[in-house]
């Protein structure tokens, strides 16, 4: 009777390990699948990371394109003595224009614009309608603007002969054409009037503005917020 009883307690002492040992297994084997799920899916959230960053910068830099493609202002300036340079320096600050300085091809010394010698190169232009000094370069895609500032000095009351040829060098039709010009004397006079028969007729002619040598950055500043420049 004896081993009977021992028998039976030792084969519920078997069953009872045997149960706990698989419960032990699955629960083991839950684990590492949870774990090994976990470490599949970390990659996959890395890369949705890295997919939103580029689309990012993609945008910024289409903005970027965007904003260089509405920039339809030229300011477009001659200038000896860095006087008119400086005007149209502050005029493309303040507007947001591209900057475009005609050279000449053969630059003026400083006996060409000896203003009291009626021999010298800046007279015979002057006194000579039909002059027209080469410039050295070009403008490219003229036809992208919109709206041109022109600058230059005041020779003998009028534009320099070199502005001419800039105006007969593009087609500037329907652009709208605003005159600025240095003299530490003379006003604008009919520097601009004069300059209206090189372009096409449906240029429009805004008035024209004269800085002094002295003019500051709000002089510039403030003609600028007069205008009525389009959208």
């Amino acid at each position: 009777m004896k081993r009977i009883i021992s028998l039976f307690l030792l084969i519920c002492m078997i069953t009872v390990l045997t149960a706990c040992g698989f419960e032990n297994t699955e629960s083991s084997s839950d684990s590492e699948n949870s774990a090994a799920s976990n470490t599949n899916l970390q990659p996959e959230i890395e890369n949705e990371s890295e997919e939103t960053d580029i689309s990012v910068y993609e945008s910024s830099d289409e903005e970027s394109d965007s904003t260089s493609a509405d920039n339809k202002i030229l300011v477009a300036y001659f200038s000896c003595t860095g006087t008119t340079e400086q005007i149209a320096e502050w005029i493309a600050e303040e507007t947001g224009a591209e900057l475009y300085e005609i050279i000449p091809d053969t630059p003026y010394t400083e006996d060409d614009l000896n203003y009291n010698d009626s021999s010298s190169r800046a007279n015979q232009e002057q006194a000579d309608s039909s002059a027209r000094p080469a410039i050295a370069g070009s403008v490219e895609n003229m036809e992208n603007y919109d709206v041109i500032f022109l600058g230059y000095p005041i020779w003998h009351g009028q534009a320099p002969r070199i502005i001419s040829t800039f105006l007969e060098s593009y087609d500037f039709s329907d652009v709208m054409m605003i005159p600025f010009c240095t003299s530490h004397s003379s006003g604008i006079g009919s520097s601009a009037e004069n300059l209206h028969s090189l372009c096409a007729e449906t240029v429009t002619w805004e008035e024209g503005r004269r800085f002094s040598g002295d003019a500051v950055k709000s002089d510039v500043e403030a003609w600028i917020e007069s205008l009525e420049l389009p959208d």
